[in-house]
């Protein structure tokens, strides 16, 4: 397991359930250090083929030795639809994860569905405010931004990373801690998301690459391709004081300059 200082650390694994049970295993490990440090444990996630492969979190031994009374749910983006739409970053995460682990409902922090992208977004920074300050949500030690205990994410095959997609004004937010867009590229186009000042305040950032279709965005994303090369979203992910892990499946980490290490 290759260690990539500039870009974080890099996981690569043989097959879909390697990945699931290493993921599984790390996110416990960081549950389990921060009920010891804080006694919570914030999380937020991301839509995708990630929330399946978080699947073994469901199963022994993390199902007795996780401490999930002490979990509080986020979003690191939302698709601004209902929340029993398909679309629905938070029904996704909860027919496949939240449903079938004993969380405490009054932890799950997903976005008011009835208002518009905008509005959503303001409330959503709002919840978050109030928590940060009560430290359910940890402060970063160098800006204002919350510190999330972990950040979980995917990656698009355009590199794009929550719905920071490339080329968007929505990078330059410096200011906000959740933002909006209505004209995302991929349906449906209004989302709110966190901004890059927050991801990269998080403790820890997991971003969750497979499938060849991504290889090319992950070798744009990890490696050291030259200041000609566009800059994706996914290589802006740069926390300050956190720590970063990639967590890629063989067909996705293909075409890593370090591949050959692991093949």
């Amino acid at each position: 397991m290759e260690s990539n200082k500039e870009r974080g650390e890099v996981r690569i694994h043989e097959n879909l359930d390697e990945l699931s049970t290493d993921l599984a295993d790390y996110v416990a490990e960081l549950s389990e250090a921060s009920v010891k440090e804080r006694g919570v444990f914030a999380i937020a996630l991301s839509g995708g083929s990630l929330i399946s492969l978080m699947r073994n979190l469901c199963g022994a031994p993390y199902n007795k030795t996780v401490d999930w009374s002490k979990w509080y749910i986020f979003w690191a983006d939302e698709r601004v639809v209902a929340k029993n739409h398909v679309d629905s970053n938070y029904k996704l995460a909860k027919d496949h994860l939240l449903s079938k682990l004993p969380i405490v409902p009054s932890h799950v922090h997903s976005i008011n569905d009835s208002l518009t992208a905008e509005e959503a977004a303001n409330e959503y920074e709002f919840v978050i405010r109030q928590l940060v300050r009560t430290r359910v949500i940890n402060v970063s030690d160098i800006s204002d931004c919350p510190k999330f205990d972990l950040i979980l994410l995917g990656m698009g095959p355009d590199g794009h990373v929550a719905s920071l997609f490339p080329n968007h004004a929505v990078l330059e937010e410096k200011n906000e801690w959740v933002t909006f867009i209505t004209t995302s590229p991929k349906p449906p186009p209004e989302r709110i998301t966190f901004t890059l000042p927050v991801i990269n305040s998080a403790a820890n950032v997991v971003v969750v690459v497979t499938g060849s279709g991504k290889a090319e965005a992950a070798r744009l994303a990890i490696d050291d391709v030259g200041p000609e090369c566009e800059v994706l979203p996914a290589r802006m992910i740069e926390p300050v004081v956190g720590k970063l892990v990639w967590f890629l499946d063989n067909h996705a980490g293909s075409k890593l300059k370090s591949f050959s290490q692991f093949s």
